[in-house]
């Protein structure tokens, strides 16, 4: 009987029960975690174990991981080429100024399409879905000479316009987003604020907006991401009038052998150490505002899933 008592309890440790894991589905679970983690991590742990290592460190092929010691000068090169601090401020206020309209825009017009009825409601979501089908680079040209006729070149307008009235980068995407956490808000809730005298405006300022907190989450953090990493479309419309990180960072080479020469001076060549500096440097924003950000973003992600009335 002890036998088969303590061949019942190993079998629960090892294979777990309808309640919890065993050891073995745990060592799985966690396995195939640290293995995808570590995928997603290894490009910024050799970014960073490289970006400090000076030329000796480099050119020692017994120095892998862990350099002999640790080397700034490589993030005082990169800080002057991306003349860091001004072109940061440059790409916060051109991302956050459309982040923020676009979130906003987006609200409103999911908001609509899941609360009101109207003549062609339908053919209007069609539409709205089908800009999203439709590539950035067929639009440029004929957003190009609009912009170019309104004298919106070259300023923020030119991001700042298509994001409040939904056309941003990939904004149909959110709006279906907020169409959905919109449409899960029992009508029964709305009803009431307004027998209580509540207009439309209030309902949605006081009801709508804090059911969707995960939409704004989410459609934030991406479109930040979005805006930030946009290279082509920057380019085209600001040209060297705002000047962003990824811009810079596309430049770095040229920028580079212009500030400190061909590199007559061994040491004042361009290597690996300063790109990955530069590349470091210019993703660093987009890392702490995810850290400040993760526990909120997960929450959010996780309830895009609930269903309601």
């Amino acid at each position: 009987m002890n036998e088969v008592l303590y061949t019942v309890k190993i079998r629960k440790i090892l294979f777990g029960s309808k309640e919890s894991n065993g050891l073995i589905a745990n060592l799985v679970i966690y396995s195939l975690l640290i293995g995808i983690g570590f995928v997603y991590l290894y490009p910024l742990i050799y970014m960073f174990a490289n970006s400090m290592k000076d030329l000796n460190d480099l050119l020692n092929p017994m120095v892998n991981w862990i350099p002999t010691h640790i080397f700034y000068g490589n993030y005082t090169k990169a800080l002057k080429v991306l003349n860091y601090f001004p072109t940061l401020y440059g790409t916060l206020y051109v991302t956050l100024i459309t982040t923020i309209a676009q979130v906003i825009s987006s609200a409103f017009i999911g908001y609509g399409f899941a609360r009101y009825n109207f003549v062609g409601k339908k053919l209007f979501l069609f539409l709205m879905i089908i800009t999203f089908l439709i590539p950035q680079q067929l639009l440029m040209i004929p957003r190009f000479l609009i912009f170019q006729r309104l004298h919106m070149l070259k300023n923020v307008l030119a991001f700042f316009v298509p994001a409040i009235f939904g056309q941003g980068i990939n904004q149909a995407l959110f709006i279906l987003i907020f169409y959905q956490f919109f449409s899960m808000i029992p009508k029964s809730t709305e009803e009431a604020a307004q027998i209580d005298g509540a207009n439309d405006f209030i309902v949605f300022l006081k009801i709508a907006i804090p059911s969707a907190v995960p939409a704004f989450v989410i459609t934030f953090a991406l479109s930040m991401v979005w805006y930030w990493n946009e290279t082509y479309l920057t380019s085209l419309y600001f040209g060297d009038a705002i000047r962003t990180l990824p811009l810079q960072l596309q430049k770095f080479v040229d920028t580079y052998q212009r500030m400190f020469g061909t590199g007559v001076v061994i040491t004042d060549r361009l290597n690996e150490a300063v790109r990955m500096a530069g590349t470091l440097l210019t993703i660093l924003p987009l890392l702490v505002i995810y850290f400040i950000i993760q526990k909120r973003l997960i929450e959010s992600i996780d309830s895009v899933g609930i269903t309601g009335e």
